[in-house]
């Protein structure tokens, strides 16, 4: 039997990459998955191709009533929220002297503010219909420590691991699992914008920075999609019933707990 079979669930930024490929794995293992993204138009292409048990949401994390409309969407759809992975994210670099507000206020606002309140949202959402679930946010190897050129990013995924903790101890009082995965280097659409942008902050050559990053990793190569999906799959299961506030590092051996 799927390991998700009856479960409803929301994936925030997944018309594409690594939330595309969390959808994919939801539905293989039986659940019902909510495509919420703030680019509808695409997220409506992803669950036309991923197929029946996927529906497209309009949303805009950064939007309170954007964020309160997709969850109210998702509750008559599904008769209800089980699992959320809070996976919307944006990156930017910049050496500290050259950090701008508009980033910082930009990068805070989706990575941070943009999870607090979808994952508050929720599990209102979640209480009010007393069956528990499960929230999984995407933290990052980047919020263990700081990297010279990351200094904003860095520190939002720092923030999702703390908020995990915070929200994991409060939240299991009503059945609410809250966990974290951390990815390292992952290759795909982010990390070609990644290797540009280093490209340009490092002098570097197109795909230079990318090659250097994937060989140092212990494991031997970055990161896919695909890789990250176990753990999500394991953390929205009853098998991660006793695992409360944790980030887990599915990184390929990058950082060490």
């Amino acid at each position: 039997m799927p390991r998700l079979a009856g479960k409803s669930a929301i994936v925030t930024g997944s018309a594409r990459g690594i939330g595309r490929a969390f959808a994919e794995a939801y539905v293989r293992e039986g659940a019902t998955v909510a495509i919420a993204d703030i680019d509808f138009s695409r997220a409506q292409d992803t669950a036309q191709e991923i197929g029946d048990a996927a529906y497209a949401v309009r949303l805009d994390v950064t939007d309170q009533a954007s964020i309160n409309a997709a969850i109210a969407t998702v509750e008559v759809q599904a008769g209800g929220i089980d699992i959320l992975i809070n996976n919307a994210a944006l990156f930017d670099m910049a050496p500290i002297v050259d950090i701008t507000r508009a980033s910082y206020d930009k990068l805070f606002a989706v990575n941070v503010a943009g999870a607090l309140f979808t994952m508050q949202a929720v599990a209102r959402s979640m209480i009010a219909r007393g069956r528990g679930g499960k929230i999984i946010n995407m933290a990052s190897q980047a919020g263990r420590r700081g990297e010279a050129l990351v200094g904003i990013y860095c520190a939002t995924k720092a923030a999702i691991i703390s908020l995990t903790q915070s929200a994991g101890l409060d939240l299991i009082q009503h059945g609410i699992n809250v966990n974290a995965i951390a990815p390292g280097v992952v290759d795909g659409e982010h990390w070609d914008h990644v290797d540009a942008l280093f490209a340009r902050h490092e002098g570097r050559a197109t795909g230079e920075k990318k090659a250097l990053v994937g060989a140092s990793v212990p494991f031997g190569r970055m990161g896919t999609a695909q890789d990250l999906t176990g753990m999500a799959i394991f953390l929205a299961t009853a098998e991660a019933d006793y695992i409360v506030a944790q980030t887990y590092n599915v990184d390929g051996g990058n950082w060490m707990n």
